[in-house]
Formats: structure tokens, C-alpha cells, sequence
């Protein structure tokens, strides 16, 4: 065994090194290209709260709203479980998983919105707003009670709004560093994107910002929303999204599919524009496909169907968030939009049953992959990025537990990571969340 075995060959060595030389461009680009995952928590919903609606105690009125719609609808994990459908085995797991999410972590992800939700407003009020939130969401970082990430929706890069989104934008980050710098989960929605030429525009603003206050190149990034046709294919008849990606220089976070805007300019009438339209699937199909390795994640839209009103009402409009969150979930869109506080349970009922459902199953496979033991199911190299990659969703969103994958894997976090292909980072923790006065809640116009 310590001896190579003398193998025929024909190539000489020369014509490797001329193959690897003239591929050298190509190996780079697609290392800067398509990085892989990033290795980070995503979230799994996005909560859309306009500007002038926002306070300190917003995460927590949204928790205990959610909590107040569970006490009235369905008071216990058998009333809950009837009206989704989910299955008696899940049924306390999953109900038990939902209410303590609300207590601990009701939103991962909030937009202050400047945009749809916040309309036009006359530019000192809009200041205003935009410096308030700054200073709301610094101190919310300082004393612990922000959601893991935050930030703002600006207005677009059209002309007429172009300025004040602008404006905005300045005025919250710089908001931000005079109160201590830029928090970790920072997240900027950049709306209504056309050309990446308005991308491009973004860019250069972020960088001017770093370059500013002395921060790192490539500090700042932003999400891009997906709610135009042009967004999609262009007038030259290629697909702008990729354009899209490539234009942020790297900034790029993630798309955000925009379910009304796209649907209106597709012509769909409002009583049929959903997540589930087949225009909704073609768009988030392209957005799927450009985004794919590059790092840059997926986030499906919403319904602007309320869980509101009578139970029988309430119900029929969990049944169909529920449904829509768990088809979403299937075609890997592992993030979506929520417009009121009563979505809230629907939306961990259906990622935790999502997670818990398959987690024996995923956990054996991986297993088997890991232990080269084989089984009914031959898995490859990619089955298993994709099993292990399931495993650390649903570690990150709470749905399951470290010491559960470990006992069914025998695999850490770490190895968990390594199969998905994902670098090892440090993620941000859970916050904890204060009980402030509750007050009315008002739904943002997300799209």
C-alpha cells in the first residue's frame, strides 16, 4: 500500500497545466460568482410595520396580539391542530412550540416601511419618522428587545420618489451611527426595482455611506424586491433578476418576491392575486434559478386575507395561510411576508410541522450518508447537502432541538454544517423580548 502502482498515460503533464490555465478565469468567476450558502440564520418571515405606526413596544403588541387570537380561536393544541389539519402527533409539539415562540421571538425579521405602508408624507414628518426609528432601533439593540434582524423600506429609484427614499435612507443610517454604529442583522428593502442599473444606484450609495464613516467595504447590504414584471424579463428578453445580482456587487441579500404589485402588473385581477398563482410561480421559478448558489436567498410574498372577526372567519383564514406557508416551504422558499399579528401562529405552526414531520426521516438518512451504512434510499453528496441543510433550518427557527439531531445523527452542528457546504459562523441569538403597554395594531400595505 506504500507504493504507487505504474499506470499508462497519454496526456503529457503540459496539457493539464494548459487546460487549468485557460479555465483559470472561469474557476474565479465562479468562485466569486456563486459562493454557496452564507451560513447564517434566515429568517422565516418578514413583518412589515409602517413608519409612523412603529414604537418600542411593536414587537411585543404583535406577540401578545398572536397570543390573544390563539386564547380566542383555538385555546388549546387539539382546537389548533383540528383547524390545520396537522396531525395528532404533532398536535402538542407543535402548539406548545408555537406559544413559546410568541412569548420569546413573535417576529425574527421586521421592515419599518417607508414605502407602501407609509405613503407620501411631507418631508420634515418623514424625517422625522426616519430619525425616530433609528434611535428606536438602537436602543432596542442596547437593552436586548430587538428582533434578531431589523431595518427599513425605503421608496424606490424611480424619479418621482427617488430623493426621498434617498433622504430616508441617510437619515436612518446615519441616525444609526450616532447611536453607537450599525447593529448586526441590519436589512434594507430596496422596492420596485427595474433596471439593475437602479441596483447599481444602491450600491454606490451603501458604499459612499462606508466610505463616509470609515466602515468596511461591502458593510451594508440590501434585499431587492421582486414586484415588477421588468424585474423579471427584460425588454431585450433576458432575465433581469441575475442582472440584478450581479449589479449589487455582492450586496445583494435576498429577493423578495412582491405578491400584489406583480400580480397587478401582470394584469391579475385582485380577487385571484396570491402566492399560488401561476404568475407568482413563474416569477419566483426565475428568482429561484438566478439566485441559486450564489448566496443570495428566496423570500415568497403574502396573503392580504386577515385572520380577523368571527372564528369561522379567523379559521378559514388560518387554513389558508397555513396551506400557502407549507406550499411555499415545499418549493424551498424558506421565508414569506406576514401582514398581521394573528398570521403569526399560522406561520410557526406550519414551519415547526414542516421541520418536526420529517425530521426522523431526514435524521436516518443522514445518519446512513454519514456512516456509509446504506439503506432503501441511495443518497449522494447533494441529497445530503440538502438533508443537512433541512436539519439546520429547522434547528435555527426553533422547530427542532440540538440534542434531538444529535441523538438521531450522532452529527454536531458542525458536521451539519460541513454536509450543507455551509462555513462554520457565528449566529445571531434569539432575543428576548420585554412586555410593553399593548396598543392597537395596525396591518402594514407590504406590497
Amino acid at each position: 500500500m506504500g507504493q504507487h502502482e505504474t499506470v499508462a498515460t497519454s496526456l503529457a503533464h503540459t496539457v493539464r497545466e494548459e487546460i487549468g490555465t485557460a479555465l483559470a478565469a472561469v474557476d474565479a468567476d465562479l468562485a466569486r460568482r456563486y459562493p454557496g450558502d452564507p451560513g447564517t440564520r434566515q429568517p422565516v418571515h418578514t413583518v412589515y410595520v409602517p413608519g409612523d405606526v412603529f414604537t418600542a413596544g411593536t414587537l411585543r403588541e404583535w406577540g401578545d396580539a398572536a397570543l390573544g387570537a390563539l386564547d380566542e380561536h383555538a385555546p388549546d393544541a387539539e382546537a389548533f391542530a383540528g383547524v390545520l389539519g396537522i396531525p395528532g402527533e404533532l398536535a402538542e409539539p407543535v402548539y406548545e412550540r408555537v406559544r413559546a415562540k410568541l412569548e420569546r421571538e413573535p417576529v425574527e425579521d421586521l421592515r419599518i416601511d417607508f414605502e407602501d405602508g407609509y405613503g407620501p408624507r411631507p418631508d420634515a414628518e418623514e424625517d422625522a419618522a426616519a430619525a425616530r426609528a433609528a434611535a428606536l432601533v438602537a436602543a432596542a439593540h442596547r437593552d436586548g428587545t430587538a428582533a434578531p434582524y431589523t431595518g427599513i423600506r425605503m421608496k424606490c429609484m424611480e424619479a418621482a420618489v427617488r430623493d426621498r427614499g434617498i433622504r430616508t435612507l441617510d437619515v436612518f443610517l446615519t441616525g444609526l451611527m450616532a447611536a453607537g454604529g450599525l447593529p448586526d442583522g441590519l436589512v434594507l428593502t430596496l422596492p420596485k426595482v427595474t433596471y439593475p442599473e437602479q441596483v447599481t444606484a444602491m450600491a454606490r450609495l451603501l458604499e459612499a455611506f462606508e466610505k463616509t464613516h470609515g466602515l468596511p467595504a461591502g458593510r451594508i447590504g440590501f434585499e431587492i424586491q421582486i414586484e415588477t414584471t421588468q424585474s423579471i424579463l427584460g425588454a431585450d428578453g433576458r432575465a433581469t433578476v441575475a442582472r440584478m445580482i450581479e449589479a449589487a456587487g455582492g450586496r445583494a441579500t435576498s429577493l423578495h418576491y412582491g405578491t400584489f404589485d406583480y400580480s397587478a402588473s401582470c394584469g391579475v385581477s385582485a380577487a385571484h392575486q396570491s402566492p399560488d398563482h401561476p404568475a407568482a410561480d413563474h416569477a419566483k421559478a426565475v428568482m429561484q434559478v438566478a439566485a441559486a448558489g450564489t448566496g443570495v436567498r428566496l423570500s415568497d410574498g403574502s396573503t392580504n386575507v386577515l385572520p380577523v372577526g368571527a372564528t369561522t372567519q379567523v379559521h378559514d383564514a388560518w387554513r389558508l395561510h397555513y396551506g400557502l406557508v407549507r406550499r411555499s416551504l415545499a418549493r424551498a422558499y424558506y421565508q414569506g411576508w406576514d401582514m398581521h399579528p394573528a398570521h403569526l401562529p399560522t406561520r410557526y405552526a406550519a414551519v415547526y410541522a414542516f421541520y418536526r414531520e420529517g425530521l426522523e426521516q431526514a435524521a436516518a438518512r443522514l445518519a446512513a450518508y454519514a456512516a456509509k451504512a446504506g439503506g432503501d434510499v441511495l443518497d449522494e453528496p447533494a441529497t445530503a447537502k440538502a438533508l443537512s441543510g433541512y436539519l439546520l433550518r429547522g434547528l435555527d427557527c426553533g422547530a427542532v432541538d440540538t440534542a434531538e439531531v444529535a441523538r438521531l445523527t450522532g452529527l454536531t452542528r458542525a458536521d451539519l454544517d460541513a454536509l450543507a457546504g455551509r462555513p462554520a459562523v457565528r449566529r445571531p441569538a434569539s432575543a428576548a423580548l420585554s412586555r410593553p403597554r399593548a396598543a392597537a395594531v395596525r396591518p402594514s400595505r407590504a406590497e
